[in-house]
């Protein structure tokens, strides 16, 4: 799978440009870089919402084959010798193993389809056999077709495309997934006295579409996701082609769900379920792709987890006990939210009341006690964020605020700013110190709130001792 690069571009001309967010980023990163984690992740979650017993769990992970219908294995005796022959006479992209070489060449048919949306009974209607030759042989040659020259029909591109599923290898949607895609088509709501009831779960169904679909192998997830927006988009225009989600499930659940060497009457008992859920794909293929937000934070916290204090004991807790621990999650994950808010805010305030203070002090008149106070500021940097040394006691908070306030009161204010206080109408000065000493007080009432997420260190702003007392205190 590919994975996405950040690049800091410092071009001003590139500004202005849209920024791809990917909100699967870590999940594609976790699957790529240690897919056994990922798989043990995805398949508990799976587990969760669909009962799985020991063969089934088995053939979905790939541990056994498949048992079809009728007792015939996916590709047993006869069959198998059978199409290993037909694959070798067709060439690199029919009949061979999906690859994402073989999709490239397939994409030209599906994009030429995307324009041609309005075709009546397509996907239905066949084309002609002889402009079907050509199509297959230009594909199986790597040739890209001017299919827009009007030599050919979309009714020959839609069963071409046809053709190739059905001569895949295996299903689109894999043997090993047969028997949870049934499973899924048996989810059903309950009642408020914990009946089951005959009512399709959509959410249930949804999500584990959604986790199905992280397993599968990447070049069958990238064409099936480019084969049912196809499909989405043909639906949408039923009222022009006649062609509804359930009349394309007819055509593509063969090529998508059924196991290969079998008939409908082996799947007499199963058929209507896999049709069923062929059309709901159709229907809800644009909320299929999407990871569920519990595995993207799991994800996430894999690889982010020593930023915010967590660990791979997170991630085991989730797999386990998805639903408790995924509500605990979100609920760190608000209070690291609220705390980082609140500390910039502070942090704002501080800042700005520190600016309006060096300004002063800036502005006046030119003195021995200005250089030295400037030289200080020039030595600290005032504005740092505050955080670390959570060990500091409440008293020593108050004697700091109220050393570094008067002195400020009496070497740079002097009386003036006393007098000042008291009046009705403040000055420049007594705000900023005021906003210096409120945001002081909330940062150390942060700190000691025992925020997990939130640790500040004071920034020490030392001034020239032995003179006068009080001449010491902390920012």
């Amino acid at each position: 799978d590919a994975i996405c690069n950040f690049v800091i571009c410092n071009d001003s001309s590139l500004r202005g440009q849209p920024i791809i967010f990917n909100p699967d980023f870590f999940v594609e990163k976790l699957r790529h870089e240690k897919p056994e984690v990922f798989t043990e992740l995805v398949v508990s979650n799976i587990t969760r919402l669909i009962d799985l017993p020991g063969t089934e769990l088995a053939q979905l992970m790939g541990e056994v084959d498949l048992k079809l219908p009728g007792g015939a294995g996916p590709a047993s005796g006869f069959f198998r010798s059978l199409m290993s022959l037909k694959r070798k006479e067709k060439g690199v992209v029919f009949g061979s193993p999906l690859t994402e070489e073989g999709i490239a060449q397939i994409y030209q048919l599906i994009e030429y389809l995307h324009k041609n949306l309005r075709v009546e009974g397509l996907f239905r209607v066949p084309g002609n056999s002889v402009r079907q030759q050509i199509l297959r042989d230009a594909l199986n040659n790597g040739i890209d077709i001017d299919l827009e020259s009007g030599e050919f029909h979309s009714n020959d591109v839609a069963t071409l495309l046809k053709m190739f599923l059905g001569e895949l290898p295996e299903p689109l949607l894999t043997h090993k997934h047969f028997h949870a895609h049934l499973k899924i088509a048996d989810l059903m709501q309950f009642d408020d006295k914990g009946n089951k009831t005959n009512v399709p779960d959509k959410e249930r169904q949804i999500e584990a579409l959604q986790l199905l679909f992280l397993i599968l192998p990447p070049p069958n997830r990238n064409l099936l996701k480019l084969l049912l927006d196809l499909l989405y988009q043909t639906a949408k225009k039923q009222d022009k082609n006649k062609m509804s989600a359930y009349n394309l499930a007819l055509m593509f659940a063969p090529h998508v769900l059924w196991p290969k060497n079998v008939t409908a009457n082996d799947l007499q008992e199963n058929i209507t379920k896999l049709n069923n859920g062929m059309a709901f794909m159709i229907k809800h293929s644009q909320k299929l792709f999407k990871a569920p937000v519990y595995i993207r934070e799991c994800a996430r916290l894999h690889y982010l987890g020593s930023r915010t204090q967590a660990s791979k004991d997170d991630l085991d807790l989730i797999a386990s006990c998805p639903t408790k621990s995924f509500q605990l999650t979100k609920s760190q994950k608000r209070n690291w939210v609220d705390s980082c808010s609140h500390q910039e805010e502070t942090q704002q305030r501080t800042e700005e009341a520190l600016r309006e203070l060096f300004q002063h002090v800036h502005n006046m008149p030119e003195s021995a006690k200005k250089k030295q106070l400037i030289r200080q500021f020039n030595k600290q940097s005032v504005t740092q964020t505050p955080g670390r040394e959570s060990s500091t006691p409440r008293v020593q908070k108050r004697a700091r605020s109220r050393s570094f306030s008067g002195l400020i009161k009496r070497k740079v204010l002097g009386n003036q700013m006393m007098s000042e206080k008291k009046n009705k109408y403040p000055t420049p000065e007594s705000v900023a110190i005021g906003e210096l000493k409120r945001a002081s007080k909330e940062n150390m009432n942060l700190l000691f709130s025992g925020s997990p997420a939130v640790t500040m260190t004071p920034t020490r702003l030392k001034w020239p001792e032995g003179k006068k007392e009080g001449k010491k205190g902390f920012l």
